[in-house]
């Protein structure tokens, strides 16, 4: 069967959704995760975006050996050389350049003529190509565009040198008979179609990114843009799970093929959440809770007799299924290394390694069992714990009590000095959210609070995401414990440390 690439952009067009932004640290543990989940291509960033960036995706380039990694990069001189210098240690690298080729973008946001914005994705391309072979040119808001200047641009950028044409949908506007319509008439009018890779990047405004998508494939693009959850700017991207299992699962109407692993799509999709603070919905397609879950007694029945009758592919080739880890407080750091070994999961010294083993023994503790998220959670809370932390949490008390008011005592470490707090509140972690509050004084807008099981059972960790804004500034707080006030006091001080931390991004939208 033909083969399908799949370029997987959550590092890149994921990170760009609200207070999603990561750490390097976490961006090279994800894009471990995909390269074993078997994506074709890594967009691991935008390298002109800051210096963070830069070093993010230069950092991915040197790790990752079977999949190509490559970089965003607005089609300016700088944004291209920087992209070229941060790819040049990858096996298989490429560089993705882009400008607007739609009226509304080239009159009021670029400024520029037809013939400015051909002029200037040939150069960037050709800038491109002095970097690597494998340069991929994208029509920002292509859904928009004129479909006879999108024919010029791309035989210009064909004749220059690029290798994939990308077609976006950048705002999520078209229906699937229409941008299927789109790339068959692309492929049939431009020179040189039949030379390059047609690729399709959709988002997912009005909820058909997915299908938008399937239906370029339909009609000739072998490259699908898609994230992890689907995750991604303003309503999101097409998803990576639900693309890949469409066209598994209907090998009848597609007749084609991808490199991926589908029992890791699962753990990458729970890695992706654990990382970003965005909770997938129970009922989200392939990797929600609940989507092979049947209460309806009619469906349990049909699905006790023949499996097929209620189900179109397996739980467990999608990575669903016993994830129970077969360690607890007796277990021995070797056999702790070699499940986290397993799970994708490589910590940068033996002094982490030690510090996420004893935090492991200390949950065993707690716990009768450990499953796979749990692991996960312990050791994103641990590498927050090696970045520098202004504030931090030694003592936590808190009182609460039918008829009374609820109310947290605290002592807070800030930049290691010690500060005693209390206060009253509406419930136990409105209490301690004023008592932190009374000690930083951070005048952050809480927009966000959400908890969540990470495993089943009431010794149960919670996950806690908090969604904090201060001046322009949007970014998540994550904290993990099996006491739900504990872990959301490390969530709203975790997300108070980044606000301070200050780490700036340029977002492209593409």
């Amino acid at each position: 069967m033909e083969h399908i690439i799949i370029f997987d952009t959550t590092l890149r067009d994921g990170e760009q959704s609200p207070g999603a932004a990561m750490t390097k640290e976490e961006k090279i543990r994800i894009a471990r995760q995909l390269e074993k989940l078997g994506v074709d291509v890594i967009e691991a960033g935008f390298a002109a975006a800051s210096p963070g960036d830069f070093d993010a995706i230069s950092e991915i380039a040197k790790v990752i050996k079977t999949s190509t990694v490559c970089s965003l990069a607005r089609a300016s001189e700088n944004d291209v050389r920087r992209a070229g210098e941060a790819i040049k240690h990858a096996v298989n690298g490429r560089i993705h350049t882009f400008i607007a080729t739609s009226k509304i973008h080239m009159e009021n946001k670029l400024r520029m003529s037809e013939d400015q914005v051909v002029e200037r994705a040939v150069q960037a391309v050709k800038w491109a190509r002095e970097y690597t072979d494998d340069v991929e040119f994208s029509a920002e808001d292509a859904v928009r565009s004129e479909i006879d200047f999108l024919v010029r641009v791309f035989e210009a950028v064909i004749e220059a040198g690029a290798k994939t044409i990308n077609v976006p949908d950048t705002v999520g506007y078209s229906i699937p008979a229409l941008w299927g319509e789109r790339f068959a008439i692309l492929r049939q009018r431009v020179k040189g179609a039949d030379q390059v890779v047609w690729s399709t990047h959709c988002h997912n405004d009005l909820g058909m990114a997915v299908a938008n998508s399937l239906s370029a494939v339909m009609n000739g693009a072998r490259q699908v843009e898609c994230t992890i959850n689907g995750l991604g700017e303003r309503a999101g991207n097409a998803s990576l799970e639900e693309i890949v299992m469409a066209i598994k699962t209907r090998s009848d109407i597609f007749n084609l093929s991808t490199r991926i692993d589908t029992t890791q799509i699962v753990p990458s999709s729970k890695l992706v959440s654990t990382i970003t603070g965005y909770p997938v919905q129970p009922n989200k397609a392939i990797v929600g809770a609940n989507a092979f879950a049947h209460e309806s007694g009619i469906h349990q029945d049909g699905v006790l007799k023949h499996r097929e009758t209620y189900e179109i592919m397996r739980a467990e080739d999608v990575g669903w299924g016993a994830n129970k880890l077969t360690l607890g407080k007796l277990s021995g750091r070797n056999a702790f290394r070699t499940r986290l070994k397993e799970l994708g999961i490589e910590l940068d010294s033996e002094d982490a390694l030690n510090a996420a083993f004893a935090r492991f023994k200390e949950l065993a503790d707690k716990k009768s069992e450990i499953f796979d998220e749990d692991l996960h959670a312990l050791v994103s809370d641990e590498v927050v714990q090696e970045s520098r932390e202004m504030f931090k949490l030694t003592y936590l008390q808190v009182a609460s009590q039918t008829g009374e008011i609820p109310h947290a005592i605290l002592t807070l470490s800030v930049d290691g000095a010690e500060q005693r707090t209390e206060a009253d509140g509406g419930g136990p972690v409105d209490a301690t959210f004023k008592a932190i509050e009374n000690v930083v004084q951070s005048d952050a807008e809480l927009l966000l609070y959400s908890v969540n099981n990470i495993t089943s059972g009431t010794d149960a960790q919670g996950e806690v995401t908090v969604r904090l804004s201060k001046g322009g500034r949007i970014v998540n707080g994550q904290g993990a414990d099996t006491d739900i006030v504990v872990a959301s006091a490390k969530a709203y001080l975790n997300g108070l440390n980044k606000l301070y931390a200050k780490a700036e991004k340029l977002n492209p939208q593409v």
